[in-house]
């Protein structure tokens, strides 16, 4: 049983779109959403500097159009998708419950609204590595804190203030790493639901077709039937918690047995190896790695 997946915000690097430019009809395809949403897709995906695309308004289209053009590329015929963060609207388009073009026209409007919400105040992110759930859970929520990404794998990504996260920072959990994340805010947090609103208008244009395939849910790791169901969760989905613990548990109880993690793939194949024991899993990061992915699907 195959899973696609498509990584959220801070997978990309800078040139990482350059080699997949190399495959046929793929730089065509990038131009003419680029087109789309006035956005030059292959330049932020090849010249472009780290600080330039760490910019959430260029990040999160960038992710999503690179995850949807190398899809068509790999073509493969996916039992589940899901994705993390901004990679449920790659995801959304891969089964099927808006287009390509409906994906990247609300990505768009996303990340425009994010980055205005994270304007705001200075907020940020920090990833808490290791040390027991429980008193990772009690130290985030001691210094005001939000689970914004609960990742499994003994992974949870803190978000909130500045302030507080300095705060965090000298008053660690026990036995915990902590990472701070180069993200332009505190995303999935109360300090988002400003952009909610503008993201739902945008959303109320559209009407989205029921998933063709399983489409899991960010929320709480179940699949989710309805595409307009999808669609209000993707928009609720900016201010509140990503569980991504709660869709590898799903893939587990599913028996998924191949994972495959579009461009810019490494994290969320790297949780698998940890969480999903026994998953073959497979990130596509250059072209080099399409024939792994091939032989994977066999």
């Amino acid at each position: 049983m195959l899973v696609l997946v498509a990584p959220g915000q801070g997978a990309q690097t800078p040139g990482f779109l350059t080699p997949w430019l190399e495959l046929p009809g793929l730089a065509d395809r990038l131009s003419a959403w680029s087109d789309l949403i006035g956005l030059d897709l292959i330049s932020y995906g090849t010249t472009a500097g780290a600080d330039e695309i760490r910019d959430t308004a260029v990040a999160q289209p960038l992710l999503v159009a690179a995850g949807l053009a190398v899809a068509e590329v790999l073509g493969a015929s996916p039992d589940v998708v899901a994705g993390h963060s901004v990679g449920e609207l790659t995801a959304a388009a891969l089964a099927g419950v808006l287009t390509p073009e409906q994906s990247l026209t609300l990505v768009r409007e996303r990340g425009l609204a994010m980055a205005e919400a994270a304007a705001v105040t200075e907020t940020g992110m920090i990833a808490v590595l290791g040390g027991e759930e429980e008193d990772v859970l009690a130290a985030i929520d001691k210094h005001g804190l939000t689970p914004a990404n609960v990742n499994g794998a003994g992974q949870i990504v803190a978000g909130g203030t500045l302030a507080q996260i300095e705060e965090f920072k000298a008053d660690p959990p026990a036995r915990a790493r902590l990472i701070a994340l180069s993200v332009a805010g505190a995303f999935h947090t109360e300090h988002m639901a400003p952009a909610v609103d503008r993201l739902r208008t945008a959303a109320a244009a559209i009407t989205p077709n029921d998933p063709a395939v399983t489409l899991l849910s960010n929320a709480d790791g179940a699949a989710v039937a309805g595409g307009a169901e999808f669609v209000e969760r993707l928009v609720n989905q900016i201010a509140n918690p990503v569980r991504w613990n709660a869709c590898m548990t799903t893939m587990a109880d599913m028996g998924v047995t191949t994972m495959i993690e579009l461009t810019p793939g490494g994290t969320l194949t790297g949780l698998a190896k940890r969480a999903l024991r026994g998953v073959k899993a497979v990130p596509l990061k250059t072209p080099d790695d399409l024939d792994a992915a091939r032989e994977a699907l066999k």
